[in-house]
C-alpha cells in the first residue's frame, strides 16, 4: 500500500474535496558510491572552512547569499521560517483552462490524488465535471513548506496533479542566437512534402512501454558480469557516421528505410528481402527500439537489478 505524502482538500468555490496525494512516478537510475581505489572503503565528505582547512560542525553552519564574489548576506533560519508560505491543507483552484493551452515545458513533478475518507462523492463529481468540460484546473499547493503552482486533470479514473514552474522560471527561446538565421533557412516545397511524408510514416499511438532506458540496462548488466568475476574488455569508440550529402538525400533515404521496414514486416517470408537502403544513424536507433518486447525487457532489467544488488 503506497503512503500518502500529503493530505488535505481541493477547494473550488465553496466546495471542498478531501484528498490524499501520492507519487505518480518512480524515476530509476543506477547509483554509485565513491570509494578509495587503494582500500575499497567509502569516501566521507567533510564540511571544511576554506580559509582555515578545519572541519566545521553542522550546528555552526549558516546560510549566506552571495552578493559579489566572497561577499555574503547571512540569513538566520528563523528569518526564513517567518517568510515560509502558510502550510495550508488545501489545493486552491484559481481557474480552469484548456489542456492545449499549457506548454509541457511548465510541468515539473507528477502525483495522483485519491479521495480521503468521506470525499468519494465530491471527488467523483469534480472528476466527471472536468472530463465533460475538457478542462484543467490551475491552482496552488504547499508541499514541504514550498508553495507551488499546480495543474489538476483527469487521468482515467483518477485525478492527476502536476506541479508547475512559474512563468519567470521558464527561459524564452529568443535568447538563443542560433535561432536568428532560421528565416534564411527556409525549406523548399519538395523538402517540406518529403518531411511530412516521413512524419506520417513514423506516426503511431504513443505507447510508453515500447521505450526503455537502454543505458541503465547495460550498466546493470556490466555490474552483474563484474560481480560474477568476469573480465570486461573496453570497446574502442565507434567512428562517427558520415553526414548525409544533403537534406533531400537524407529525407529520401529515411523514407526508403521506413517503407522497406514496413514491407518486410507485413509480407514476411512471402517476399524476398528487399535491398536495404543506406541507413542513417537516426534510423538505426529507431529500428533498435522495435526489436524487443517491452514487457520482457522490463522484467529482465528488474531481475538483473535485483541480482546485481544481491551480489554487491
Amino acid at each position: 500500500m503506497p503512503r500518502a505524502i500529503w493530505s488535505g482538500a481541493i477547494s473550488f468555490g465553496l466546495v471542498n474535496v478531501p484528498v490524499k496525494l501520492y507519487s505518480a512516478t518512480s524515476p530509476k537510475s543506477v547509483r554509485f558510491h565513491q570509494l578509495s581505489r587503494d582500500t575499497g572503503s567509502r569516501i566521507r565528505q567533510k564540511r571544511v572552512d576554506a580559509s582555515t582547512g578545519d572541519e566545521v560542525p553542522f550546528e555552526d553552519i549558516v546560510k549566506g547569499y552571495e552578493l559579489t564574489p566572497d561577499r555574503y548576506v547571512i540569513i538566520e533560519p528563523e528569518e526564513l521560517d517567518a517568510l515560509d508560505p502558510k502550510a495550508t491543507k488545501t489545493i486552491d483552484i484559481e481557474e480552469f483552462v484548456d489542456l492545449s493551452e499549457i506548454d509541457p515545458i511548465y510541468y515539473d513533478h507528477s502525483y495522483y490524488l485519491a479521495p480521503a475518507t468521506g470525499g468519494a462523492k465530491a471527488y467523483r463529481l469534480l472528476l466527471e465535471a472536468m472530463q465533460e468540460a475538457g478542462k484543467v484546473a490551475i491552482g496552488k499547493i504547499v508541499i514541504r513548506s514550498k508553495q507551488q503552482l499546480c495543474a489538476l486533470r483527469p487521468s482515467g479514473e483518477a485525478m492527476a496533479l502536476s506541479t508547475m514552474l512559474f512563468g519567470d522560471e521558464v527561459l524564452p527561446p529568443d535568447r538563443l542566437d542560433e535561432l536568428d538565421g532560421l528565416e534564411e533557412a527556409a525549406a523548399t516545397t519538395r523538402e517540406l512534402t518529403m518531411a511530412q511524408q516521413l512524419i506520417d510514416s513514423l506516426s503511431a499511438e504513443f505507447d510508453p512501454g515500447k521505450f526503455k532506458d537502454e543505458y541503465r540496462e547495460r550498466v546493470l548488466e556490466l555490474i552483474e558480469r563484474k560481480a560474477a568475476g568476469e573480465e570486461i574488455a573496453v570497446q574502442p569508440e565507434a567512428e562517427e557516421a558520415a553526414p548525409a550529402p544533403d537534406l533531400m538525400a537524407a529525407l529520401e533515404a529515411s523514407l526508403a528505410e521506413v517503407r522497406s521496414g514496413s514491407s518486410d514486416a507485413v509480407d514476411g517470408a512471402d517476399k524476398p528481402p528487399a535491398k536495404p537502403a543506406k541507413r542513417s544513424s537516426s534510423s538505426k536507433s529507431s529500428g533498435s527500439s522495435k526489436s524487443s518486447t517491452p514487457n520482457g525487457d522490463k522484467a529482465s532489467g528488474s531481475k538483473r537489478s535485483s541480482r546485481a544488488k544481491a551480489k554487491s
